[in-house]
């Protein structure tokens, strides 16, 4: 039951087969069952329960909210909930409760979800792991000590995995990031959609190293109200769920009304897709490059015209990203100051000191080193050198794109990650700035340019991970994004995770 999608538990819902209260429960059972993957920051149980029994009062009177009445759901901790604790990963924000929720979380609750938790993320978002927030790292579900099988169609029986190879027990697969807790929630079964934000391939990254549905939207298209900041020209709430007609459907919900019939035929026929030539990159795996032209492949032979394409200035984007994501969170940062809200530090000596030891204590190394640069590039003496210079960059990015959309590309399709998943004892002998030059090299260049991309995955590696490609469109192109990735889906037939 809490492997399916939300329009199959939706259903049994509808037909009184389960209550809300009994899925309610299942699925905070499964969060303790999996606590040690550590998917959550906090556990809003009491919430989850008082929302199921409005959920089932609906429904007794015959008044259901709609397909979300009574469906678990999770929320990045970077997402205010009234009341709730909202951590941002960070003991500079251990304390902090908002008085206000989130505009996309009002959403989801006012059409009768159920809140199960915040979940865990590394600090304010700087990661790609989700290793690096003040609550310890999360695990991926694939390739962990919780046992579970794949089932690759709907009605047979399910399978044993390949076992991924790991040093120890000790070790684990890292999930990807920022988000990675949100993706481990689904993965896991704890809820049925989570609510993630992508600012250089944090929705996504996840999305592919759990074997999930991944959506970035357009730049602005949801609402930013309510998601604490990182880099406010790149922020973007995005989905992780379990299929692509389940993260059309909740899309649908959080954007305008009439955004996308999630319930349409879709087809390949027709289709001009672009394969960019600048993401087959050093370094890129062998089985990642098989996927692509696998997946390439099944389009053409659906009816698409599946042609090369350049995007030059790719290459930079990375460095791009690294300066204006430095200064963006300088400037967000300034706020942490321990004197209005925050961590507040018991050095009295000044004022400068008690600022520096409260961040010092409060923030981890990737933070306070990305402010360190942040106040660099955006020095006087070097704003030209830096800050301009990455603009125009920027602008060189945003073309490249707009170029491929008027040559007739309706979609481009990419890798999301170069390789299948990592794991963390590999992972952390790495820098963040190496991390993140390796993980976001395909998913970033959306974020510059604020187009749409959805992630999806489309077969099992050697190892037994997840390996997944991106989809991307025009801006405000998630109606023909998300048919297309609902077609392809189909096509390839993922397993999905069940835990035994």
């Amino acid at each position: 039951m809490l492997s399916g999608s939300i329009r199959q538990i939706s259903r049994r819902l509808q037909s009184g087969e389960v209550t809300a209260s009994e899925l309610v429960e299942n699925c905070l059972a499964r969060a303790h069952q999996t606590k040690d993957l550590n998917a959550f920051v906090t556990i809003t149980a009491d919430l989850a329960r008082e929302q199921a029994q409005q959920s089932d009062e609906r429904r007794r009177q015959g008044q259901p909210l709609g397909p979300l009445d009574g469906v678990p759901v999770s929320v990045k901790d970077n997402f205010c909930v009234r009341g709730a604790p909202t951590t941002c990963g960070s003991r500079m924000l251990a304390e902090f409760r908002p008085p206000y929720t989130a505009s996309v979380v009002r959403r989801l609750l006012r059409a009768g979800a159920c809140l199960i938790g915040k979940t865990n993320l590394d600090e304010f978002g700087m990661g790609v792991g989700t290793v690096d927030s003040f609550f310890g790292p999360t695990k991926n579900v694939w390739g962990s000590n919780v046992k579970y099988k794949l089932r690759y169609k709907y009605g047979e029986p399910a399978t044993d995995p390949p076992v991924p190879p790991r040093d120890s027990d000790e070790d684990f697969y890292i999930p990807g990031g920022s988000s990675g807790g949100s993706a481990v929630s689904v993965a896991s079964g704890s809820s049925f959609v989570a609510l993630g934000s992508d600012t250089g391939g944090s929705v996504r990254n996840p999305a592919a190293s759990c074997g999930l549905v991944g959506l970035k939207p357009s730049y602005g298209l949801l609402s930013r109200h309510g998601l604490v900041p990182l880099v406010h020209s790149m922020d973007a709430p995005g989905l992780l769920a379990r299929t692509v007609a389940d993260a059309a459907l909740v899309f649908d919900l959080l954007s305008a009304p009439d955004a996308l019939d999630s319930t349409c035929r879709c087809s390949a026929r027709g289709l001009v897709v672009g394969v960019p030539r600048e993401y087959h990159c050093p370094g890129v795996d062998s089985q990642v490059l098989d996927a692509w032209e696998a997946a390439a492949a099944e389009l053409a032979a659906g009816g698409a015209t599946v042609r090369q394409v350049s995007l030059p200035h790719t290459q930079h984007s990375i460095a791009c990203y690294s300066v204006l994501n430095a200064a963006e969170v300088a400037s967000n940062m300034a706020r942490y100051d321990g004197v209005e809200f925050g961590f507040r530090s018991t050095e009295h000596a000044s004022t400068e000191a008690m600022y520096a030891d409260g961040r010092r204590r409060a923030l981890n190394e990737v933070v306070r080193g990305r402010v360190l640069a942040g106040n660099y590039f955006l020095l006087r003496r070097h704003y030209d050198d830096y800050m301009v210079q990455a603009m125009r960059v920027r602008r060189l990015i945003q073309r490249d794109f707009e170029l491929a959309w008027r040559a007739g590309c309706h979609l481009l399709l990419t890798p999301v990650t170069l390789t299948d998943g990592h794991l963390h004892s590999e992972f952390v002998q790495r820098d963040s700035r190496t991390n993140t030059a390796a993980l976001d090299y395909c998913t970033q260049p959306a974020n510059m340019a604020g187009v749409p991309a959805v992630s999806l995955p489309v077969r099992l590696s050697s190892r037994g991970l997840p390996i997944s490609l991106q989809l991307m469109a025009p801006p405000l192109g998630e109606r023909r994004l998300l048919a297309a990735a609902r077609w392809l889906e189909r096509r390839l037939a993922f397993p999905r995770l069940e835990l035994v």
